[in-house]
């Protein structure tokens, strides 16, 4: 079961893309392998844009990406962009590989169910990509959420930059060190649920994103081939070599595929990014911010306590604070992702399907 298939069921006169590669034609162990390889250099090319939206939705300030940039590398240097990211990477890893897992086991099995129910192959790939992505959100978000928790905290944690204290009152006062003794000092102040904080809010932000993001991809892949096929057949080139012999049926190179895997992605993470962009702000600052004092030193903050003070703050513009840096993120991960995870499986087929 897969989109490409789908794409084929619409328009079996018009254009045939390459055969998809399930999780039956994977090898296993290089998958994996090449995988936390890949992934981890698109992670090292996407953080410092992540680093700039944690700051933005934690300042009670209006500021733009790019003077947030700069007051980061003036005060910082270019390791300011990259606070946590150690213990980000170490935690992408097996995020990663958990997301993937469940991504596919999840999409095969769907997918097959669903067209044996009756759904028109379309519908069913659409319904496949939404589950898949829900529940491969769901795992990884078991270690995502412990990562996030400590990797936020520690790119917050600027000298005498434009986010500490002073504009932030309520910033984790703690000093950390490295990720490790983060983690120490949050286990022992709040023990193992402060590791947890925001689970909740990350379930809600990242499930549903992932199901968003998942089932527009599936559509805005299709209307993009849709798009090509009308192109080509207005040009009505016989000696187009993308066309068959008689001229009606176009037939991609890998580039073209590849271009068409990035331009839909693109497109998918900008419509995730603009439906979930307050739960993210919400859940950021739960995860970063502690609440007010209550006598017995500070207390997490509340799902209602974090949205009153975003509102109070700047209306409820200030809930899509850091828009810009998630949208061009969100964007920019799926293209790189889509494509890295397409070059993953087709580098990891079994030497016999190869």
């Amino acid at each position: 079961m897969s989109l490409n298939a789908a794409a084929e069921e619409d328009s079996a006169q018009e254009i045939h893309l390459p055969a998809d590669i399930d999780w039956q034609m994977l090898d296993k162990s290089k998958f994996f392998v090449l995988g936390a390889a890949l992934f981890s250099g698109v992670s090292a090319t996407l953080y410092p844009v992540v680093v700039l939206k944690t700051r933005q939705q934690i300042s009670q300030t209006q500021l733009s990406s790019i003077k947030t940039a700069v007051l980061i590398l003036r005060n910082e240097g270019i390791r300011g962009l990259y606070r946590g990211f150690g213990t980000s990477l170490m935690g992408t890893i097996p995020a990663r590989a958990l997301y993937m897992t469940a991504l596919e086991v999840t999409k095969s099995n769907v997918g097959i169910a669903t067209v044996q129910l009756g759904f028109p192959e379309p519908t069913a790939a659409a319904i496949a990509n939404a589950v898949a992505g829900l529940s491969a959100a769901m795992a990884a978000q078991l270690v995502w959420t412990p990562v996030d928790v400590i990797s936020q905290r520690l790119m917050v944690q600027g000298r005498n930059n434009c986010m500490t204290s002073s504009n932030v009152p309520n910033v984790s006062s703690c000093k950390y060190t490295s990720g490790y003794d983060a983690f120490q000092k949050i286990l022992r102040a709040d023990g193992f649920r402060g590791l947890y904080r925001g689970f909740g809010m990350s379930i809600l932000t990242y499930a549903p994103s992932n199901a968003v993001w998942w089932a527009s991809y599936s559509v805005t892949q299709r209307l993009v081939w849709g798009g090509f096929t009308c192109y080509f057949h207005k040009k009505d080139d016989d000696n187009n070599s993308n066309f068959n012999g008689n001229g009606n049926c176009f037939r991609p190179d890998t580039k073209t595929v590849v271009a068409v895997q990035g331009l839909s992605a693109a497109m998918a993470g900008g419509i995730s990014a603009l439906i979930t962009m307050p739960l993210d702000t919400i859940k950021t600052r739960l995860q970063v911010l502690d609440g007010d004092d209550n006598g017995n030193g500070r207390r997490p903050p509340t799902i209602g306590q974090t949205v009153k003070n975003l509102v109070k703050e700047g209306g409820w513009a200030a809930c899509y604070r850091g828009l810009g840096p998630r949208w061009a993120s969100m964007s920019m991960s799926a293209t790189t992702m889509i494509t890295t995870y397409e070059l993953l499986k087709r580098l990891s087929t079994k030497e016999n399907l190869a």
